[in-house]
């Protein structure tokens, strides 16, 4: 691959990991309208709507284009050090817990390991590409409630996954320990022309039982807990909305709402589980609430 020639400042930052120094760089108080991108092979990598000012020193984003970032532990066994994952170009490090944001996360990136490409630049191209959106349930065991959401009109992929809790890039081990605090969680990418994120968050009520606390079927702790984890205040008004309609019916919601934090994506082998190695869902089954 061919990648951007790079200044012996830009090397020693993008490829030898290196640090500017703080309120230094030019994208630390930039306010522009627009997409950030590898300096090294111009990947996209933050939108300026996810940017945001930590006073840090350093460009702030609380969140990522999907797919774009990689997480690494870093050399000095503290930090998560964040890398292109087309290239692998060193951008910064990633924390989380700090409550800057809802999302309480905070990418910080080196301006050095970013270009930037103003919206008016985008424009044509942005029109002509599909819109997606994501929607982020917990419901138990998440083959089961991947099996089920899967197959939702308007559904582009569905990822099964951790989020929720207090370690980064958790295993599944660690995970069914219940000490880090996360639950089996399933990313939706949908396509909101054909799909709402009502139509999906009835649908995820309807296929696991929302009154058991912790659990579900047989499966206990609290990585199987039920819980909704919204991007913004209008999937949260709308889980509110549908929480109060199953209580007007009698049901004891037990369901957590909570703000979507970094979404780790599980194992290869908890992928399409059911896919692959055939069967139904033991602990999850449509029932009508609606």
């Amino acid at each position: 691959m061919e990648y951007n020639k790079l200044t012996p400042e830009e090397e020693r930052v993008i490829t030898k990991k290196g640090t500017e120094i703080p309120y230094t760089g030019k994208y630390n108080n930039h306010k522009e309208k627009g997409t950030y991108v590898c300096k090294r092979c111009n990947a996209p990598l933050y939108r300026s709507d996810d940017k945001f000012d930590s006073r840090c020193g350093w460009p702030s984003f609380d969140d990522e284009i999907s797919g774009a970032v990689k997480r690494i532990s870093d050399p000095d066994g503290m930090r998560v050090e964040i890398i292109c994952n087309n290239c692998a170009a060193h951008l910064g490090h990633v924390f989380e817990g700090e409550g800057f944001t809802d999302k309480d996360v905070r990418h910080c990136v080196n301006s050095i390991s970013l270009s930037f490409i103003p919206a008016k630049t985008e424009a044509a191209k942005t029109e002509t590409k599909t819109k997606t959106l994501k929607a982020y349930f917990a419901g138990g065991c998440f083959w089961g409630t991947e099996y089920f959401l899967k197959k939702a009109e308007g559904t582009i992929s569905v990822k099964s996954g951790y989020m929720g809790g207090n370690k980064p890039n958790p295993t599944y081990q660690e995970i069914c320990s219940g000490k880090t605090g996360h639950a089996e969680t399933v990313e939706i990418t949908f396509d909101p022309s054909k799909a709402s994120f009502e139509m999906l968050a009835k649908l995820f009520f309807e296929i696991h039982d929302p009154t058991q606390v912790n659990r579900q079927g047989p499966d206990v702790g609290n990585q199987y807990r039920s819980a909704i984890f919204y991007t913004d205040s209008e999937q949260k008004k709308v889980a509110e909305k549908l929480i109060a309609i199953l209580k007007e019916k009698g049901l004891k919601v037990a369901t957590e709402l909570a703000p979507a934090k970094t979404f780790w994506v599980a194992e290869d082998y908890h992928q399409d589980y059911y896919a692959h190695k055939g069967g139904q869902p033991y602990c999850h089954a449509y029932t009508k609430r609606f």
